[in-house]
């Protein structure tokens, strides 16, 4: 058996290779390209455009393989709405489906899948389950949406799928959304926030993310939809507020008019002038959080990273990467993947 991690290049991807490699699991990366060359020197990597059906239709995948799906296209760069349907859709869906289908051909049944929990839009009830109704708000959340219902097709089929819908995947090396805050911070600016910042936010690590990816592994692949968040976050002022003490900053936290806001991050948006994606500002200011148990349950899961600790890490990686070496003597050395598979079985 070999662990096929398709996306297996980027952040998530990186950690699910390492931990599986460490436990001595063969494991094949799989992704359009090396982004940083040597990091995978021991581990297997083919390249793979997920997007090329005919590639993805005679990639070596074997019937007693495990397969994990983290190639995505994210809400990092910020896409003018004409151009996201585009953007979003032939790597979070039609990829699925390429991947999916030539799983059936050579009879490979276990397939991790993330989404994310976009896919809600809205929140009604606090903390949200996985059956809580789904109503995405942009193309992001209906792609990974389409996505899922996609699975449950393939379900019938006798491929099991587990699903991830994890919050905002933080941790050192992501930046994202992030970089624009993390400038505002450097550069003793203010920081608004959308409306008081008195409700919570919550993110989840990207090695508790990959721990769950090995767990379902571990628990044969159930056929279920799993929520991943942290525990307790704590309020966006509280989080906003270590960040700029421990930065040393003099930027200041401005509440603002949510509403008002929307409008005019709305108006923005309809002249292809985004500032931020819709899916992000519309529920700035709502109450997220999400319900983990049933990940917990099934998988003996458990979220170990707290918000404002995956927070910092992230800002000080991304200080070290502009130079500040102060900043970067903070910085732990993150593991690289020089472990080598069990079957010896050079790359």
């Amino acid at each position: 058996m070999r662990h096929i991690v398709i996306g297996g290049d980027g952040f998530v991807g990186r950690a699910l290779a390492r931990d599986l490699a460490v436990l001595g699991e063969e494991v094949v990366v799989a992704d359009i390209r090396k982004a940083a060359p040597g990091v995978y020197d021991r581990v297997a990597f083919r390249p793979l455009d997920v997007t090329d059906r005919d590639a993805v239709l005679g990639f070596d995948i074997r019937t007693d393989d495990i397969v994990y799906n983290l190639s995505a296209k994210m809400l990092s760069p910020i896409m003018p709405r004409r151009r996201r349907r585009g953007f979003f859709w032939p790597v979070n869906h039609d990829a699925v489906r390429h991947i999916l289908d030539r799983m059936a051909m050579v009879g490979c049944s276990r397939l991790v899948q993330f989404s994310t929990d976009m896919v809600y839009g809205h929140i009604q009830a606090v903390p949200t389950r996985e059956d809580h109704p789904t109503d995405p708000l942009g193309e992001y959340g209906l792609s990974k949406l389409a996505t899922e219902a996609l699975c449950d097709t393939y379900r019938a089929r006798g491929i099991n799928v587990s699903m991830f819908r994890p919050r905002l995947i933080i941790g050192a090396g992501r930046l994202g959304i992030l970089l624009k805050l993390f400038r505002l911070v450097d550069n003793h600016l203010p920081v608004p926030m959308i409306g008081s910042g008195r409700n919570p936010y919550q993110f989840i690590s990207v090695d508790d993310c990959a721990s769950a990816a090995r767990l379902a592994w571990q628990a044969g692949v159930p056929n279920a939809v799993y929520n991943l968040g942290s525990k307790n976050p704590p309020p966006i002022r509280q989080l906003l507020g270590r960040l700029i003490a421990e930065a040393g900053s003099r930027s200041i936290l401005v509440p603002t008019p949510a509403p008002l806001v929307k409008l005019v991050l709305d108006a923005l948006d309809g002249a292809n002038l985004p500032l931020m994606d819709p899916e992000q500002y519309r529920i700035a200011d709502e109450v997220c959080i999400l319900d983990t148990s049933a990940a917990e349950r099934d998988l003996g899961w458990q979220a170990t990273a707290a918000d404002d600790d995956m927070l910092m890490a992230a800002y000080w990686d991304y200080r070290s990467t502009v130079g500040d070496r102060r900043a970067a003597a903070r910085v732990p050395a993150r593991p690289t993947l020089t472990i080598e598979p069990h079957t010896g079985r050079e790359p």
